[in-house]
């Protein structure tokens, strides 16, 4: 073998352990810092990179919550937060509210104590109709819950309905019941009416800002914005003061029934069941007789019918009444026991007033005081009285039953007199088109704003 062969193969050999050395260095760096050892030309040489267990996150993120839509929750609240679905309002006037609210816990509480009789029955129709369920927290700003409230506009009811919208939205008015207060006629009307204005807008906001001001008003000021050029949102309109706090004040609401703690407020629970059940009539019935078999007492009982605001029920008007769900039963039965027995289910009847015959003469002669009868009757100053005029006085035995209802029944609220030119070429004012701020139905007295629907 040549010389300089033997040479070259020796090399070779103490060569090997250098080169061995240097790979291994250059795999720990690229096992260290991969991102910094990569070479720039990559070529055909094949890099291979292992994990460095130091540098894994090992922490585990708590977990996102999780709505369950399948299963009831036991409290309503829950039900009501998980319908939400407007837009939120972020407003100085939201934070406005919500402080004058949280100042008044106790105002709070008994218009949330109020609504446990009626709210049940407002998320489940919002439920069907596919619409936000913060909307059942609407009534609060209307009326607080109240049933009976009114307004010095002639708006009556939960909802706030004047005569006028009323009828648009098949609400009865006559004299023995008015729809306007019905929970469950009203409530459907309502939803009905905040639909339409919705579908007009096209924004949750805009059709609150309608029902409180008035549709055509809310379009008039959009137009007014685009001819400007300027945004057609809710906070951008030029509106009244009321309908400007009336979205802020729901959405203040909103905010503390979304996160009472958050508040510093104690919500009480409602059970995610229906309060009230219904039963119908085909006959005229006492409403003192049918709260006694509803085993309710007078009060809760017209709290859950307060649109009849006379003492007798009448049969025609194919309404059913609301009883308490765990009263439904008992109804029946103590119906069934009472036709059983032959007993009337109305012990009132119609007088007719004769010409030249006096209010007074009639009390009198069925053991009323004149007040009692104009109060049963609902006769009002603004209730022209004269022969032909048809009263309700109590029959045999209905003596009782005047005594139950009396100063308990709804007060029947006229339309507001048409208005009238007062001198020649004078304007009459223009037609409100909304209630006012609510008022206890028990003592009517003017209500200092008004509003428009």
């Amino acid at each position: 073998m040549p010389l300089r062969l033997v040479l070259t193969a020796l090399f070779c050999l103490l060569a090997l352990p250098a080169q061995a050395e240097v790979a291994a260095s250059r795999e720990s760096v690229l096992q260290l810092s991969p991102e910094l050892s990569r070479p720039a030309e990559t070529s055909a040489t094949t890099l291979t990179f292992t994990r460095d267990p130091s540098l894994e996150v090992t922490d585990e993120l708590p977990p996102i919550p999780t709505i369950d839509l399948t299963t009831p929750p036991d409290d309503l609240w829950q039900r009501l937060r998980n319908g939400f679905g407007m837009t939120d309002l972020h407003s100085p006037l939201v934070a406005d509210r919500q402080a004058w609210y949280l100042n008044r816990p106790d105002l709070l509480k008994r218009v949330f104590e109020r609504s446990r009789k009626y709210l049940h029955h407002i998320v489940a129709e919002l439920e069907k109709r596919g619409m936000p369920t913060e909307l059942a927290l609407l009534p609060i700003v209307e009326s607080s819950f109240n049933p009976l409230a009114y307004s010095r506009a002639r708006a009556l009811g939960m909802w706030q309905f004047i005569p006028s919208t009323g009828r648009n939205y098949n609400l009865k008015q006559n004299y023995w019941v008015d729809q306007r207060r019905d929970i469950i006629a009203s409530t459907s009307a309502a939803l009905d009416y905040l639909q339409n204005i919705y579908e007009m807008h096209g924004d949750w906001h805009l059709a609150l800002a309608s029902y409180n001001w008035g549709e055509n008003a809310v379009a008039r000021a959009v137009a007014k914005n685009q001819a400007r050029g300027l945004p057609t949102d809710y906070s951008s309109l030029t509106m009244p003061g009321e309908t400007r706090y009336y979205v802020p004040k729901l959405q203040a609401i909103k905010n503390i029934v979304a996160q009472p703690e958050l508040f510093g407020f104690r919500l009480d629970a409602i059970p995610n069941k229906p309060y009230f059940g219904t039963v119908g009539i085909d006959a005229d019935m006492d409403i003192s007789l049918a709260a006694r078999l509803a085993e309710t007492p007078i009060e809760e009982f017209i709290a859950l019918n307060p649109a009849y605001h006379r003492p007798v029920v009448s049969g025609a008007n194919l309404s059913p009444l609301v009883i308490p769900v765990d009263k439904v039963d008992a109804f029946r039965r103590n119906l069934e026991r009472h036709e059983a027995e032959d007993k009337p289910l109305s012990s009132w009847q119609t007088y007719t007033l004769k010409k030249g015959e006096k209010l007074d003469a009639v009390a009198a002669r069925n053991g009323l005081t004149l007040a009692k009868l104009k109060q049963l009757n609902g006769i009002t100053p603004r209730v022209k009285v004269g022969p032909g005029f048809n009263l309700l006085v109590p029959g045999k035995g209905a003596q009782a039953a005047a005594d139950a209802v009396a100063g308990k029944l709804p007060r029947a609220m006229p339309d507001v007199p048409k208005a009238v030119r007062s001198k020649r070429g004078a304007k009459p004012p223009k037609k409100k088109m909304a209630g006012a701020k609510a008022k206890p139905a028990g003592k009517p007295r003017p209500a200092t704003k008004g509003k428009k629907r």
